[in-house]
């Protein structure tokens, strides 16, 4: 079974980490409101997301939203505008509300019928000197148990969900090492 990549990128090759690909993927999956935080629309959905019940806001400020509830009020009858550090926490809020209130539903459909299949489309050669590149093709793998992944995902911790990942490109066999950096990968739930 391959090591982890140390040095990935040494000869020029260029990709991103698998899992960070996945829960960039499943960030995807779950976005709702378009509007980015910066415009009134978008910023009056998050905090009417975040306020609409004790238990939202309490996760809300659990998440890093440090504002009173006076502010917040304010920021919903458009008296006041939060500063720019108030507005990445907000969104920042809403993200991590927003992933631990769907990701039962998520896990649900992602194990539902056996799993699901996940396309892996291999780093980025194209600047690798040929005696150092490898020969690799496009690989697609399903996934049966995810529950760990989306929980890691969840959770906001890199390192279980990169452990998680592993666990499951395992399954490409001596391959999976090919795999640990990608340029994208797919699924749909």
């Amino acid at each position: 079974m391959p090591e982890h990549t140390r040095e990935f990128g040494h000869y020029g090759a260029r990709g991103i980490k698998s899992s960070e690909a996945a829960g960039r993927r499943l960030d995807q999956l779950v976005e709702t409101i378009a509007s980015p935080v910066t415009t009134r629309r978008g910023l009056q959905a998050r905090l009417h997301y975040l306020t609409r019940s004790a238990q939202a806001l309490r996760q809300a400020r659990e998440a890093g939203l440090t504002a009173t509830d006076r502010t917040v009020k304010a920021w919903l009858a458009g008296k006041r505008q939060p500063n720019r550090a108030n507005l990445e926490r907000i969104d920042r809020a809403y993200r991590s509300v927003r992933r631990l209130n769907v990701a039962r539903y998520l896990l649900a459909r992602l194990n539902a019928r056996g799993g699901t299949r996940v396309e892996l489309h291999p780093l980025n050669q194209s600047q690798v000197a040929r005696p150092h590149q490898r020969v690799l093709g496009f690989r697609s793998l399903n996934i049966r148990r995810w529950d760990r992944i989306v929980a890691a995902w969840a959770a906001g911790d890199e390192r279980a969900l990169d452990d998680a990942w592993i666990d499951q490109i395992a399954d490409l066999g001596s391959d999976w090492g090919k795999y640990e950096y990608v340029t994208n990968l797919g699924f749909a739930a």
